[in-house]
C-alpha cells in the first residue's frame, strides 16, 4: 500500500472526462458537495482534469442550436476562469502537451477544456476555431439523441429520434472532423452509435479517442464498446479511456455495488483486447461517475492501489493515468494546419 501511494504521488494522473455544474455551482477552488473541486483533486493526487462543456441534446431547430452554441462558449469561458495563482493552490488551463507537463512538473492543478456534444456548434462549422481558441482540445461529436453530426448510442423518443438518423455519420459530421483535424482536436466517438464511431475510425485524419466509455462484453448497454469497435481504436491508433459510470461497469448496478475491483476488470479486457497503448482512465465525474472506492476525485489513489496489486508495472501505470492520452493530444497537433 505504502508503495502504492507513493508511485501515485510521482504521477501525472489525467481524468479525460470531468463535467462541470451549470448554470452556476460552487466556486470550484474551495471543497464542494461536489465530486470534483480542487481540493479534492489536490488530495487524490489528480493533477489533470478535462473538463466538458457539456451541452444537452436539444431541438434541432435555429432557436434550439443557437441557445446551444451561446451555452458551450459560456462554459468554456468559465472553465478557462478556473486558472488561479495563488501559493500553494496554483491552477493552470493547458491546452498543448508541453504545457500541461510544464504546469504538473510546476506543482500546479491543469485544467483542459473539452466540448461534449456537436449539437453546441449551432449548425456552423466556423463555430471549431472558436472552441479551439478557447483551449478546447477535443469534442464529443454526440450526446444521447441524435445531431447534425452523427446518429447516438441512445436516441431520445422525446425529441422523435427514430433508431437511425443518417446511417452513422452525416457529411457534416464528416466535414466536422476534417476540420477538427486541421485544428489539433480529437474527435471523440463517446455517446455515438456503432456505425457512426466506426466510420468516425475510419475517416479521422488522427487517433479518435473514446473519453468515457467502457467494455460491452462486460457490461451490455449501447454506450459501452464492443470488440470490434475496440479493433477498430486499435487498428486507428485510438485510445479507449475507461469511465466510472456504475452501470457501464456492471449490469444494472448502482454506485454502492460496484468497486474498484470492478473498474480494472474493464481495464484487463481492454488491453488484453487491444494493448496497453489503447487504454486510458476516466470518470465522468459529476455527470454520472463514482462508486465505492472512487467516489470522488479525492479517492484517484484506490485506482493505482489496485493497478500495483494485479501486477501492473509503474511505467503501465503511467501509460493509463496519461501517457497514452498525452501520446495522442500530441499526434492531434503534430497534424494540424
Amino acid at each position: 500500500m505504502t508503495d502504492a501511494l507513493a508511485l501515485h504521488s510521482s504521477l501525472l494522473t489525467l481524468d479525460s472526462h470531468i463535467d462541470i455544474p451549470w448554470p452556476s455551482g460552487p466556486d470550484p477552488h474551495t471543497e464542494t458537495n461536489r465530486r470534483v473541486d480542487l481540493p479534492k483533486m489536490r488530495r487524490g493526487h489528480l493533477t489533470v482534469g478535462c473538463f466538458a462543456a457539456y451541452v444537452p441534446q436539444g431541438p434541432r431547430t435555429p432557436v434550439g442550436r443557437a441557445a446551444a452554441k451561446d451555452r458551450a462558449l459560456a462554459m468554456l469561458a468559465a472553465i478557462n476562469g478556473m486558472a488561479r495563482e495563488e501559493p500553494g493552490a496554483v491552477v493552470r488551463v493547458a491546452s498543448r502537451v508541453d504545457d500541461i507537463r510544464a504546469g504538473v512538473a510546476a506543482g500546479a492543478t491543469v485544467v483542459m477544456p473539452a466540448v461534449e456534444n456537436g449539437h453546441a456548434l449551432g449548425g456552423d462549422l466556423a463555430t471549431l476555431a472558436q472552441f479551439a481558441a478557447l483551449g478546447a482540445r477535443y469534442m464529443t461529436l454526440c450526446h444521447n439523441g441524435h445531431n447534425d453530426l452523427c446518429d447516438s448510442a441512445n436516441p431520445r423518443a422525446d425529441l422523435q429520434d427514430g433508431a437511425v438518423l443518417h446511417g452513422g455519420l452525416s457529411g457534416m459530421g464528416r466535414e466536422a472532423i476534417a476540420e477538427m483535424g486541421r485544428l489539433g482536436m480529437l474527435v471523440d466517438v463517446s455517446h455515438l452509435s456503432r456505425q457512426a464511431m466506426l466510420q468516425a475510425a475510419t475517416v479521422a485524419r488522427t487517433p479518435v479517442v473514446a473519453t468515457h466509455s467502457c467494455i460491452r462484453a462486460l457490461c451490455d448497454v449501447a454506450r459501452n464498446m464492443d470488440d470490434a469497435q475496440l479493433d477498430a481504436l486499435r487498428d486507428a491508433g485510438g485510445l479507449i479511456q475507461i469511465t466510472a459510470v456504475s452501470a457501464f461497469l456492471r449490469p444494472r448496478a448502482r454506485p454502492d455495488q460496484v468497486a474498484v475491483a470492478d473498474f480494472v476488470d474493464h481495464i484487463d479486457y481492454a488491453i488484453g483486447r487491444i494493448g496497453l497503448d489503447h487504454v486510458g482512465i476516466s470518470s465522468d465525474f459529476d455527470g454520472g461517475g463514482g462508486f465505492s472506492g472512487w467516489h470522488d476525485a479525492g479517492e484517484s489513489m484506490n485506482l493505482t492501489v489496485e493497478l500495483v496489486r494485479r501486477g501492473y508495472t509503474a511505467e503501465a501505470i503511467a501509460a493509463l493515468w496519461g501517457g497514452n492520452f498525452l501520446r495522442l493530444l500530441g499526434a492531434a497537433e503534430a497534424a494540424a494546419g
